[in-house]
This record gives structure tokens, C-alpha cells and sequence, in this order.
């Protein structure tokens, strides 16, 4: 081959790369100019006031292409598809509970992405604003809206996979007082003490006595339902094979995601809930897995987002295990219902 060859084969190399990643960013940049344009036949979204003090409403982050998407919106609970009121605040992960929301936020970079929690009052605006080590997962509140908890991603990018590490943090609202990591917390498993490098926490749900908390512990190659302590600063197992658990209005069952054997490892989870009191566990009728921690929308009806078209779509579910799954919402994720 001679030099000349071997030079035009390089230019058009060269050439062929050029062309394909002009092509990638006109894609890029296509496919952004779209989610700036509200889809044909989505929700219809418009500005107003949106709080955190109107009961009988739905809040949560708003999926749909357009000009409002990202941002928390609200819509009556009795009509989940119906048109929805967008504030102007952006979230990734949201939850609220007795007029105080957690919204954990992506701080946008030259070079890459950072993350932060803010804690918002009842008009949502800011009240304090808290660092995230990694990628928002999930967040919650607490029933009187004295505590708030995240869960952040800090190594991989999946609970599906084995290759992860996660932080999850818990701060008083009233006063900033921050723990940022359960880690720190001393762990009772299987009524003894109990260390190791491995462990990792993630999925926090409250109970309404500012002091109780269930989350999810993973440490060798298992995952366990904790009960956790705020005062005592411990944790206590309870339940084996228990994911991103939510306790229900009464604070009597768990609503939890569970691996089953023989799904395919990238969808491994079958919703469930746990009764505390007898540890008796209960299908839901939901067939697909679920990669979500699930809200009570009351007693009786579970909510959690499936993918969908626009990035998610909301679902519901009996509690009991009878019935069947229905889409409440489409393009929408991170619901909280106000009491």
C-alpha cells in the first residue's frame, strides 16, 4: 500500500467520523429542540400557583415535552389525567408531606452534573439547601414534615446490578441538623450487633412520631427491611428480601419491591406488602417489575411509575392484592399526595 493510499484512507476515515458525529449532535439537538414543544395529544400543562397545603391533590414531577417539563405540577387526586398547573420549580425526585416538600435537584456544569436537595416550604419556595455525593434515586418526607431523606447513587447506576454504593441521608427540617449517612448508624441484625464494609442503605419511609423510620440495608449479597431510630441512632432488621419500602397511612404494612426468582436480572422485582405484625406478605397484581419506591395513595391503592413513552407514567394498584394495575397519569413521576 502506498503512502498515498494509505493518506486518502485516513482522510476518509476521518471524513466518515466527522459525519457521524455531526449527525450524533444534530440528532442531540433535534431530539432537545422536541422536549422543548409541547407533544401532540399530551396532558395539557399551563403556569400557576401550585402549594403544598391543598388537600385532595396530587403533586409531582411532570414528564411531558413542552415548556413545563421537570417541573412540579398539580393536579386534583380524583383526576390524575387531568390538565395539569406547573409552578416553575424543577426536580428530578420529589416528595412532600404537612406542607414541606424535598426536591432533589441536578446543578447543570461545563464539565459535568452536580446534585443537591433543597427542603421547600408550602409556597415551595427554598428553606435549605444540602449537597447530594451522587445521581437523586429516591425521597421522601416524613407524615408531620419534621424529617426528610434522600437516596443518592455514588457507584453504578443501577439496584439491579451488584456493582453499586448509595448514600442515604436524613436531616431535621426545623433545625438543618443533617445525617449524611445511615451508615453511621449502629446496625442490630438478626438481634446482634452487627459491621461491615459493605453495607449500604437506601429507601427511607417514616412513621409519624418523628422518630421511627423503615429503610432498605444491603450487605452480603442480601437485602434486609430495617427499622430505624432516630434518637437511639440504630437500625434493627426485620424482613429479608426487601427493597425501597413505603409504610402505609396507619403505619401497619409495608409496600416494598421483592426479587423473584427466575425474572431477568435487569427486571428482577415484584411489588409486595408486608404486614408488621404477623410478617405475613401479599402479592400486589401488578405483573411487570417495578424499579420504584411506591406511595400509598390511601389504605387501600399503592402508586408507582412504570417507563413510559416520555420517561415514566403512573400506576396504581390494590393494596390487597386483588384487582388489577391501571395508568392514572402518563409522563409523570414522584407523586405525593396532600392530606
Amino acid at each position: 500500500m502506498t503512502v498515498r493510499t494509505r493518506i486518502l484512507i485516513l482522510l476518509g476515515a476521518v471524513a466518515v467520523l466527522a459525519a457521524v458525529g455531526l449527525a450524533s449532535v444534530l440528532h442531540a439537538s433535534a431530539r432537545a429542540d422536541r422536549r422543548d414543544h409541547t407533544q401532540a395529544g399530551g396532558p395539557e400543562v399551563t403556569s400557576g400557583k401550585v402549594t403544598l397545603t391543598g388537600p385532595g391533590r396530587m403533586v409531582f414531577r411532570n414528564m411531558a415535552w413542552g415548556p413545563h417539563r421537570d417541573e412540579l405540577t398539580t393536579v386534583p387526586a380524583t383526576d390524575p389525567a387531568g390538565p395539569r398547573t406547573a409552578s416553575g420549580v424543577k426536580c428530578l425526585r420529589f416528595y412532600a408531606g404537612s406542607g414541606t416538600g424535598v426536591c432533589l435537584q441536578a446543578v447543570h456544569g461545563a464539565v459535568s452534573d452536580t446534585y443537591r436537595a433543597l427542603i421547600l416550604d408550602s409556597r415551595l419556595r427554598t428553606r435549605d439547601r444540602y449537597d447530594v455525593p451522587g445521581i437523586p434515586s429516591r425521597a421522601r418526607v416524613s407524615p408531620t414534615g419534621r424529617y426528610a431523606a434522600w437516596t443518592a447513587f455514588v457507584g453504578g447506576d443501577s439496584y439491579a446490578g451488584t456493582n453499586f454504593s448509595t448514600r442515604a441521608a436524613i436531616v431535621d427540617t426545623r433545625t438543618g441538623r443533617l445525617i449524611p449517612s445511615l451508615e453511621d448508624f449502629r446496625i442490630v441484625k438478626d438481634g446482634r450487633p452487627y459491621r461491615a464494609a459493605d453495607v449500604n442503605f437506601w429507601g427511607v419511609t417514616f412513621a409519624g412520631d418523628d422518630r421511627t423510620f423503615y429503610a432498605t440495608l444491603a450487605t452480603g449479597g442480601h437485602t434486609y427491611l430495617v427499622r430505624g431510630d432516630l434518637r437511639a441512632r440504630t437500625v434493627t432488621t426485620l424482613h429479608t428480601n426487601v427493597e425501597c419500602p413505603s409504610l402505609s397511612p396507619d403505619g401497619t404494612r409495608i409496600a416494598y419491591k421483592k426479587r423473584v426468582a427466575g425474572l431477568p436480572k435487569d427486571a428482577p422485582w415484584h411489588l409486595y406488602v408486608l404486614d408488621l405484625r404477623t410478617m405475613r406478605e401479599t402479592p400486589l397484581a401488578e405483573s411487570r417489575s417495578v424499579d420504584d419506591q411506591a406511595v400509598w395513595k390511601d389504605a387501600r391503592t399503592i402508586v408507582y411509575a412504570l417507563p413510559g413513552d416520555y420517561g415514566a407514567d403512573l400506576y396504581e394498584v390494590p393494596a390487597d392484592g386483588s384487582g388489577r394495575a391501571r395508568r392514572i397519569s402518563a409522563a409523570a413521576v414522584s407523586p405525593a399526595y396532600l392530606h
